[in-house]
């Protein structure tokens, strides 16, 4: 599946391994940096997402999407990240990834862009934690973020773990290098890491806090890995 992922912020919480490990999938644990692990809230636009090179689905390939994610790694050494929950304003989108237990969960979402700052809003239309919001801004930075190295580590992932029938899957993620920049956030009233299994971190700031334009990203076939 192509995708393009547009006006990301990237807001992380350092927290430690333990708070994680149980929220993974069997035979992943928490990928570190620096002895702890992170939580992840990332805003963004998808554009013209759709199955093979170049064919966007109509409307329903382009959304707000905001979503929960954490650190991985398996047993072979694969590094991943894993979502807790991905908030989308598309209902069809929802329903279709659900069947493949992938967590997405129907919003409302608005992003307020004055080329300056970028904010994203939500508030979740259905269960689970229906009525859950979040609302989170930024100012755009203009020091150039793309070769720090925990900032690598946090957006130079490639693929996702998930679990399907008791069976740990691996579906890799194809992207250029990122573009990425400081930036200072503004504001933040956070319930969806609370929601995703992690109370008590977004009420704290973030320990970093980035932007990206974006990047053209291709997802891969799934296949199962060994567990640890």
């Amino acid at each position: 599946m192509d995708q393009r992922w547009e006006r990301l912020v990237f807001l992380h919480w350092q927290v430690p391994s333990s708070a994680v490990a149980p929220l993974l999938p069997e035979g992943c644990e928490p990928d570190e940096f620096d002895g702890s692990t992170w939580v992840g809230l990332i805003g963004f636009h998808m554009v013209g997402a759709g199955l093979g090179y170049r064919h966007p689905v109509p409307y329903f390939g382009t959304f707000g999407e905001i979503n929960v994610r954490l650190y991985s790694v398996d047993a072979e050494g694969r590094r991943g990240v894993v979502f807790r929950s991905l908030e989308a304003s598309r209902l069809a989108v929802v329903l279709g990834t659900n069947v493949a237990r992938i967590p997405y969960r129907w919003a409302s979402i608005d992003i307020d862009d004055d080329t300056t700052t970028i904010g994203y809003r939500s508030k979740r239309l259905a269960p689970p934690h229906r009525g859950a919001t979040t609302d989170f801004g930024i100012v755009r930075g203009t020091r150039d973020m793309s070769e720090n190295s925990l900032a690598v580590f946090l957006t130079a992932r490639w693929g996702l773990h998930t679990s399907l029938a008791g069976r740990l899957l691996y579906v890799p993620n194809v992207h250029r290098h990122w573009n990425l920049v400081d930036a200072e956030l503004t504001h933040c009233s956070d319930e969806l890491v609370a929601a995703a299994g992690l109370p008590g971190v977004s009420t704290r700031p973030p320990d970093s806090v980035l932007y990206s334009p974006g990047v053209e990203t291709q997802f891969g076939k799934p296949y199962a890995v060994r567990g640890r």
